[in-house]
């Protein structure tokens, strides 16, 4: 059984699982499905030998099985292996989950059970969660923020012994969005066309694969709006408009009410305003990170900043159909640039 740790993050788990520390229970869930199938997908593929897997794993899907299923398949021995392995896929809709709490009371040591539980979360307070954390590892698989997105796709591509420009990183974050899986498929297909001797990615490159322009699209209309450059934000306004798969309305407004909510809490916050103190107040991830904010403190007043938001919330309310019975989607964007911009 892995050591128990005080935090339990991914990468914890996905580093004792390659130095071969099994826990005996995996409680893995949450609303990103990405990390609770790359745990999974990880002990399937290497905590048994090839050979081993005919007779000591076994692969369920919650709607075909039930808790006290699962606990009576859990409490079978290993046959000429070291271990057995039994994965629950999809166990939100498995019936009598709470069945399984006895079974992480005195856990088979030679089984490792996973229990991947998407779309949501178990209530910490019933005894499965509190004694699966006693008995194993309990993993909560929290959606990444957008605006941690470009983080996350330079740690993925370090990973494949990949970089890529800061900017190409915001273009695929943005043009993409939160859906992990597809995020680093669409990371995959691009360096499987790169040559092995160049695998850094640039705009260019992003541009080129993904089909993201590098002059208009979200991130470049965020950095002029951040930068109150007219000029650039009704040309990239324009552009979208002709072009809708190149950007929508959809699309930018979370990306723009996350940045001026972040930076309201800024701009109230008393902590003295350097870069460093900032990127540790919106939990970014390095100083650099906050540039984009100390930027937004120099050209927005706290108060037009209350008022950017509350026209955010109002043109995503109209662009729902709600007090607006004929006004595009195009014509709300500009709208909503001139306002934030005048």
């Amino acid at each position: 059984m892995a050591e128990k740790k005080s935090t339990t993050t991914f990468e914890s788990i996905m580093r004792d699982l390659k130095e071969g520390r099994f826990s005996p229970v995996y409680v893995l869930m949450g609303e990103e499905a990405y990390y609770i199938d790359r745990i999974a997908d990880y002990i399937a593929d290497h905590a048994l030998q090839p050979e081993e897997r005919d007779f000591n794993q076994t692969i369920l899907f919650g709607a075909d099985t039930t808790g006290i299923q699962v606990a009576d398949m859990a409490k079978g021995y290993p046959m000429m292996a070291e271990r057995r392995v039994v994965i629950v896929k999809e166990a939100q809709a498995m019936k009598g989950l709470d069945a399984l709490d006895k079974y992480f009371e005195n856990p088979v040591k030679t089984t490792v059970l996973v229990i991947c539980y998407k779309n949501g979360t178990i209530d910490r307070r019933k005894k499965i969660v509190s004694k699966a954390e006693t008995s194993g590892i309990v993993f909560e698989s929290k959606k990444v923020r957008d605006y941690d997105l470009p983080g996350f796709v330079e740690s993925y591509l370090a990973t494949k012994g990949a970089t890529i420009e800061r900017k190409a990183a915001s273009m695929v974050a943005e043009h993409i969005g939160a859906d992990l899986n597809r995020l680093t498929s669409e990371l995959d297909k691009v360096l499987i066309a790169m040559p092995e001797g160049d695998r850094r990615l640039t705009p260019e490159i992003v541009e080129r694969q993904i089909g993201v322009s590098k002059e208009f699209n979200a991130f470049e209309l965020r950095n002029a709006i951040i930068n109150r450059n007219i000029f650039q934000a009704n040309q990239i306004v324009k552009y979208f408009d002709k072009n809708p798969k190149s950007g929508s309305l959809f699309a930018f407004l979370p990306l723009l009410f996350n940045y001026f909510q972040n930076l309201m809490i800024a701009q109230y916050s008393p902590q003295n305003k350097s870069e460093d103190a900032v990127a540790k107040l919106l939990e970014l991830r390095a100083g650099w990170a906050a540039r984009d904010y100390m930027t937004g403190l120099r050209n927005y007043t706290p108060l037009k900043t209350l008022q950017i938001i509350s026209k955010i919330r109002d043109i995503d309310a109209r662009s729902k159909g709600l007090d607006n019975p004929n006004t595009s989607t195009g014509d709300l964007m500009k709208e909503l640039i001139f306002f934030i911009l005048h």
